[in-house]
């Protein structure tokens, strides 16, 4: 039974297996969730424009995959939390999956010659993604899927923390800077999950917008959509750096961080 605060909206009753603590439809008629659909923005404009940014530069195109797959999540969060159907509910969590796999490539990828292919890598991330793809669209069950992208995670953090560690220790600003928003954005995930009846009834009491700061699971896109974001400038940062490039962390607007790269000096 939907709790008393939800609203009956256009896209019609939930058929997804998960639902949040923000009020269904409390805000718009055409959006099941406001807050947790429109904090995507963080996944779709920035990963874009560090996309043109990495076709610019003639970077490999994995990275370009990279940010385009976080462009993508974004989207299918979007639709997830708009609709509140299972089918949307599809578009954001498989490709968090596929996503992370081309970060592990990445990342793992990042001391190699320009031009190859680690086929076994390849492989492996191809079958783990069909695997878990498959396994999942017939469990259905959530705790499966948090568990394989927790695991993806892991990977992607123990191979950050060696780079800054004994790589490129300059960079560990950078990656601690990641890791910490990222578990920020962990923390208050558990948060919006454990507390949701205090929540709801602490927004109850407190005007609209001030009570659209509670709304935790937006918090999560934007701290882990940020920290994903720093992560791919990482890598990028790592690889360009092996292949003798002259990367540069600029702010636009003094804000949001961006990464330039300049061709190596010709001698």
């Amino acid at each position: 039974m939907a709790p008393a605060a939800d609203r009956e909206g256009y896209w019609g009753s939930p058929t997804s297996t998960l639902e949040w603590c923000e009020e269904n439809y409390a805000v718009s008629y055409y959006i099941a969730e406001f807050w947790n659909t429109v904090s995507n923005l963080i996944f779709i404009l920035p990963p874009i424009y560090g996309a043109i940014q990495t076709y610019k530069d003639g970077l490999e195109k994995r990275y370009l995959a990279a940010y385009l797959c976080l462009t993508a999540v974004g989207l299918g969060s979007w639709c997830f939390h708009m609709t509140l159907k299972y089918e949307m509910q599809l578009l954001d969590e498989l490709p968090m999956i596929y996503s992370c796999c081309v970060f592990v490539y990445c990342l793992y990828e990042c001391f190699k010659y320009k031009n190859t292919v680690n086929y076994p890598l390849l492989f492996l991330l191809i079958t783990y993604s069909v695997v878990v793809s498959i396994v999942y669209l017939n469990l259905k069950e959530p705790v499966f899927h948090q568990v394989m992208y927790g695991t993806l995670v892991s990977i992607i953090v123990l191979r950050s923390v060696y780079i800054v560690l004994w790589v490129y220790p300059w960079l560990r600003g950078l990656g601690y800077t990641s890791l910490t928003v990222f578990l920020m954005g962990f923390f208050l995930w558990n948060v919006d999950n454990i507390f949701c009846d205090k929540l709801r009834a602490l927004r109850e009491k407190m005007p609209p917008v001030v009570g659209a700061v509670t709304q935790f699971h937006a918090w999560w896109h934007i701290l882990t959509g940020l920290g994903s974001y720093l992560h791919i400038l990482l890598s990028l940062y790592t690889r360009t750096l092996f292949l003798k490039h002259r990367p540069k962390v600029k702010f636009v607007f003094g804000i949001w961080p961006v990464l330039l790269v300049e061709p190596p000096k010709k001698l």
